[in-house]
């Protein structure tokens, strides 16, 4: 799985200038500014147990202000010190859980997604070596958890949902998992990298 992965990876062929494709940085200025978007990144950290990948995945505190109790990958928003969304990722991710740059091998970018609350985000797979240790920050990560890389691969793990807000509905991947409810933008990254892997 390791070496399909990063195959996977090797063969993408993209240009990151700005404008060129889902997989460019930052986001054009026509883009941006039609749909008033922000540039954010996050980070698919996969562990590379002995026993078989395993996707770490975050749930966001109850009192975060934006997706509280929500599952999440590590990420956030771009800042001004940033000049790529690896280097948002990587970032986060530590100020997140606590996990140094240096622990994760980043092996691609995944196609960006455009969400409802104004952020475009660029998904980054990175390749971790266990054993890691992860100090989470209180007031933004309840706890962490693992789903088997496996589980994801599967399309009979996830569903498409409808849901309606102001009038419209709105059509939504749900993944559920054990007790753990994952759904939107998460749920979205995880459908495609299993298509990805599928289809390799």
């Amino acid at each position: 799985m390791r070496d399909l992965l990063k195959e996977i990876f090797k063969k993408q062929k993209f240009n990151f200038t700005e404008g060129m494709g889902p997989k460019s940085w930052p986001i054009s200025s026509s883009r941006s500014s039609k749909k008033n978007l922000r540039a954010a990144a996050v980070l698919v950290p996969i562990l590379d147990h002995n026993d078989g990948m395993q996707i770490l995945l975050t749930e966001r505190t109850e009192t975060m202000s934006k997706h509280p109790g929500q599952i999440a990958f590590p990420g956030g928003a771009k800042e001004s010190i940033d000049i790529t969304p690896e280097e948002t990722a990587l970032r986060e991710t530590k100020e997140e859980i606590g996990l140094p740059p240096s622990k994760v091998r980043v092996l691609g970018r995944m196609n960006s997604r455009d969400t409802a609350t104004g952020y475009c985000v660029m998904p980054i797979v990175g390749l971790i070596t266990p054993p890691v240790s992860l100090k989470l920050a209180p007031t933004e990560v309840a706890k962490v958890f693992e789903i088997p890389l496996t589980f994801i691969m599967d399309p009979k793990s996830y569903a498409l949902e409808t849901r309606q807000k102001c009038g419209k509905s709105h059509e939504y991947y749900v993944m559920p998992y054990n007790e753990h409810y994952i759904w939107g933008l998460t749920a979205r990254i995880l459908v495609e990298l299993g298509k990805m892997l599928r289809d390799a």
